[in-house]
């Protein structure tokens, strides 16, 4: 397959046109609905100011939290209204609704060089049926559709494929780069390269595991999901999380991938994954009964190291413990750090991935850092997400 081309904001003239964007603005809040993290509105800034540069009217949509089909006062885009302002530098104007004849109205009075923001697409249930009539609905605010979400791609809901149905559909410049970097990653690889996995479920990167396989040329395990791993090779996994009914398929994998596949060879373990408990180091094969890995350990970052030296390219995605607890912190931060000392492309997806290099102030160390979770996880199991694919083709 080659990589992905799909006409960007840049390639259509958008010259004070109407220009209707989806952008991900699903940012974590404070108890007044301010949000402790603009990084989700820092990533949309280049598209809107494209636009505003050549004096399109920009209509900006988004959904915020799981309000589950309902107004909710919780929920409101009020309060980031006001901080894509600060960030902007233009102003912006929050309607209280999205298909409303008034609100389309209110939308085309806006002066030239605003930005118009509509209420959160999820207080209407039609949302996330994908119902065409929404759909259409919010296409009346458009001339054009830009969708800039990468982190909402992997859904089929009327603000990220419906609207295509009405307008033409281009990427915005996020959405671009993301395209760009994960095409890449699977379809044109510097070698060598290294796929890293983690996370707690080996269900939810298996397909992942099995499209990077073709092309990586080792793939490190970490996190909860090495344990269905260890338990496959036939070694006690004391109170680990092991998914059981995944074995059988992963011991499948061990004989497939053979030496590309680099398990840990040691955790942290304690008798619970609640911190201030006692932990330990002990050898994979040594887990006792009653206490679980929670970490990978010293040696195992070590191998882990080892194996990115000389990498050309890298994809990382999971955490390689329970990091949110500090006692379970090191496997992942080890792993973040020596990625950012690498001369090589790297890419970094999943949230507690870049929740770590956040923390650790390595986000600009890195080649990518992808803005979707989910969608990030799909597209690199080889799926051909919804909001991509109705996308005009170059």
């Amino acid at each position: 397959m080659a990589i992905i081309q799909k006409k960007t904001v840049s390639d259509v003239d958008v010259r004070e046109k109407r220009v209707l964007v989806r952008v991900d603005f699903n940012v974590p809040q404070d108890a007044q609905g301010r949000p402790t993290d603009d990084s989700r509105l820092v990533a949309s800034l280049p598209t809107i100011k494209y636009l505003l540069e050549k004096k399109a009217r920009v209509v900006l949509m988004s959904h915020l939290g799981r309000p589950k089909g309902k107004p909710n006062p919780k929920y409101r885009m009020d309060p980031v209204a006001a901080r894509l302002q600060e960030l902007l530098g233009y102003p912006v104007t929050k309607l209280d609704g999205c298909v409303e004849d008034d609100v389309v109205t209110k939308a085309r009075q806006a002066a030239e060089r605003s930005v118009v923001l509509l209420e959160n697409l999820r207080f209407y249930p039609n949302e996330e049926a994908g119902d065409p009539k929404f759909a259409a609905g919010l296409a009346r605010h458009g001339e054009l559709f830009v969708n800039d979400a990468f982190g909402a791609a992997h859904r089929a809901h009327a603000s990220v494929s419906g609207v295509a149905q009405f307008l033409p559909a281009v990427a915005g410049l996020l959405m671009e780069k993301e395209i760009t970097f994960l095409s890449k990653v699977l379809h044109a690889p510097e070698h060598p390269y290294v796929a890293i996995l983690g996370g707690a479920k080996v269900s939810d990167k298996l397909g992942v595991i099995r499209n990077l396989a073709k092309s990586a040329d080792k793939l490190l395990i970490g996190g909860a999901m090495a344990f269905t791993f260890l338990k496959a090779k036939g070694l006690g996994t004391g109170k680990s999380l092991v998914e059981e009914d995944r074995v059988d398929e992963v011991r499948q994998y061990l004989k497939d991938l053979g030496a590309k596949l680099v398990l840990p060879v040691d955790f942290v373990t304690a008798p619970s994954g609640d911190g201030n408990v006692r932990t330990r180091v002990v050898k994979a094969e040594e887990i006792p009964a009653d206490e679980m890995g929670l970490d990978i350990g010293p040696a195992s970052r070590e191998l882990f190291a080892k194996a990115l030296v000389g990498a050309r390219m890298v994809v990382w995605n999971g955490p390689m413990g329970k990091f949110e607890i500090s006692d379970f912190v090191a496997g992942t931060e080890s792993v973040a750090q020596t990625i950012a000392g690498l001369k090589a492309t790297t890419v970094v997806g999943g949230g507690d991935s870049v929740a770590a290099l956040t923390k650790l102030d390595l986000v600009n160390r890195v080649t990518h850092v992808s803005t979707g979770g989910g969608a990030s996880l799909e597209f690199l199991e080889g799926i051909e997400l919804p909001g991509i694919k109705v996308l005009q083709n170059r």
